[in-house]
């Protein structure tokens, strides 16, 4: 087949279903009198819709999720007296999954023929993700630096109350900071290791839990008594996350907010779970929060639930928060 000449129309029909199925696109055009919305198979197989000929747009309401069913109506009602390109990025129930469509088009009725308005649909689920994600960590990075700030002043708090002088509340305050870091290096997985590091349940809560004591974390003001327990690498890392949520709450509004308060940490073990109970005695008298859960709470339960196959629940008697952590004793060892 010889070479067109420079200036040939290539661009027919079948040449662009070739451009835009590279490129993912799905087409659709608009009625704007009859409210009539034309696909091609692709738009049909993204919408997940089996149907002969147009379909109204009422009827593709339908599958658009219903949080974001009159935000699209409304934006697609205004295309019309929009002036240049308009977009709008929106969910579609698709059986049991959720995807992301880019609905693009030019309003203020450029290029409408024969009262007809074209555009183009996207799939852009895995950008949509991708961004949940990162906006996710960014949260957790917000949360737990904040909770470090809460942390440090907590603990220049407790130093400053019981040094006598300068130099005292220094060595007392670095102290404490040094066994928060020992607690990093000890959760911390290492890259490069075939096989993940583990610690003794016992070790793991002695070092978290020694920066909030006044002298250790056996003799203190926290008791820890647990049975001989691996914890591996991956656990560890999750469990670190959920202990010092619990103790900076406690060093914000629980017991380790008052002088005498005291938490004891015990734990029972059976072929297939471990339960940890953090028990807070001598704080301010304690209630059932009203509010609904904070991100950190938030946090601890999806990390209980996903990364632990297990279950985080609450007592709150007035003497002090009663938390009980299960967790599946297999995944506790990964």
């Amino acid at each position: 087949m010889p070479l067109e000449k420079p200036g040939a129309l290539v661009w027919d029909a079948k040449r662009l279903r070739i451009a835009t199925n590279a490129a993912g696109v799905a087409l659709w055009s608009w009625n704007v009198d009859t409210d009539e919305v034309a696909m091609d198979s692709r738009a049909h197989d993204l919408w997940g819709v089996v149907k002969n000929g147009p379909a109204t747009f009422e009827e593709l309401s339908a599958c658009i999720h219903p949080h974001d069913a009159d935000r699209v109506k409304a934006a697609f009602a205004a295309t019309r007296s929009v002036l240049g390109a308009f977009e709008i990025d929106f969910r579609i129930m698709h059986g049991d999954a959720v995807r992301w469509i880019s609905a693009r088009g030019q309003g203020a009725d450029a290029g409408v023929v024969d009262r007809v308005m074209f555009g183009v649909f996207l799939d852009v689920t895995g950008r949509k993700q991708a961004e949940e994600a990162r906006e996710l960590l960014a949260g957790e990075m917000s949360h737990r630096v904040k909770n470090l700030f809460a942390i440090a002043s907590a603990l220049t708090a407790i130093a400053s109350r019981s040094a006598a002088t300068t130099t005292e509340m220094a060595r007392d305050l670095t102290q404490r900071l040094t066994a928060l870091g020992r607690a990093h290096d000890l959760v911390r997985t290492i890259p490069g290791q075939g096989e993940p590091r583990a610690a003794l349940l016992s070790d793991l809560l002695a070092v978290l839990l020694a920066a909030y004591d006044k002298q250790d974390a056996v003799n203190g003001r926290v008791q820890v008594c647990v049975p001989e327990i691996r914890v591996g690498g991956t656990a560890a890392t999750t469990l670190a996350l959920i202990v010092h949520e619990l103790a900076t709450n406690s060093i914000k509004y629980g017991a380790l907010s008052a002088a005498g308060g005291t938490v004891d940490v015990s734990c029972t073990s059976s072929d297939s779970e471990v339960a940890l109970i953090w028990t807070e005695r001598g704080g301010p008298p304690v209630t059932a929060p009203t509010k609904p859960a904070g991100f950190g709470s938030k946090l601890v339960i999806q990390s209980v639930s996903g990364q632990l196959g297990g279950s985080i629940s609450y007592e709150w008697p007035a003497a002090g928060v009663v938390v009980t952590l299960r967790m599946d004793k297999a995944r506790l060892a990964t």
